[in-house]
């Protein structure tokens, strides 16, 4: 008698098993669970995507910034670089160029006299250039908010997940009156599993962000830098202009 009851309690033990691994505990898991879990690989695959692309871009920015200035600083024509690189730009610092240059030339071709035409040369390269920056810096910055959001998100989204499967975990213990650990545990790995896809979309997120804000501000001080010594050089030959006129 006793040995029939031992029989008809090894299949019961045998449903009570689960698999164990990730694709089980996500096949497993609850429909909602299941779209916690989906939503977080798809922020991850974003993420990646995102920090990939801004890698890539501001290593090419910083590329063609380099090629620039040599270009700038070698003693050439402004004239020529301006048709060359700033009518057309194809980088940030090369459309910073232009700005100042089509505000400058604009200040030379006006119609007043060379000194009252060329006052204010200065004021109005530094806003052009200025707008120019802010508008480059906006379109390279792009993404970087969600970034941000998967950051300081993304664990408590997984958070959400490991509650709610645990809340079927105590379910479904009081559906069973059974407290052994194997009803148990399938139920608190599907929802820890959740927590822990949280923490892979939320993690590189945050260290990217921090180190892609980093680069963009650096590159961001570098535009201002040249429009302020591009600047410098405008208001000189707008000083000398009148002399010479």
């Amino acid at each position: 008698m006793g040995g029939s009851v031992t029989a008809t309690n090894l299949p019961s033990a045998a449903q009570v098993a689960h698999d164990l691994s990730l694709w089980g505990l996500f096949l497993q898991a609850d429909w909602v669970v299941k779209a916690v879990m989906i939503g977080l690989l798809l922020a991850s695959i974003w993420v990646w995507a995102v920090v990939f692309e801004k890698a890539t871009s501001i290593r090419r920015a910083n590329r063609s910034a380099d090629a620039f200035e040599e270009k700038f600083w070698s003693g050439g024509s402004l004239e020529e670089l301006q048709r060359a690189e700033g009518e057309r730009p194809s980088h940030p610092l090369a459309a910073v160029f232009g700005a100042g240059m089509r505000e400058w030339q604009a200040s030379t071709t006006a119609s007043v006299g060379s000194a009252m035409a060329l006052m204010g040369v200065k004021e109005r390269a530094d806003r052009a250039m200025g707008v120019t920056i802010g508008r480059e810096m906006e379109r390279m910055e792009r993404w970087m908010v969600f970034l941000a959001s998967v950051g300081s998100v993304g664990p408590f989204i997984g958070l959400f997940g490991t509650v709610w499967g645990i809340m079927n975990s105590f379910a479904a213990i009081a559906s069973m009156n059974n407290t052994n650990l194997a009803v148990v545990a399938p139920g608190i790995a599907e929802a820890l599993f959740a927590t822990a896809i949280g923490l892979v979309a939320a993690i590189p997120a945050v260290l990217a962000y921090n180190k892609l804000n980093t680069d963009l501000a650096r590159y961001a001080a570098r535009l201002e830098a040249f429009a302020s010594e591009f600047g410098t050089i405008l208001s000189r030959q707008a000083d000398e202009a009148p002399a010479g006129a």
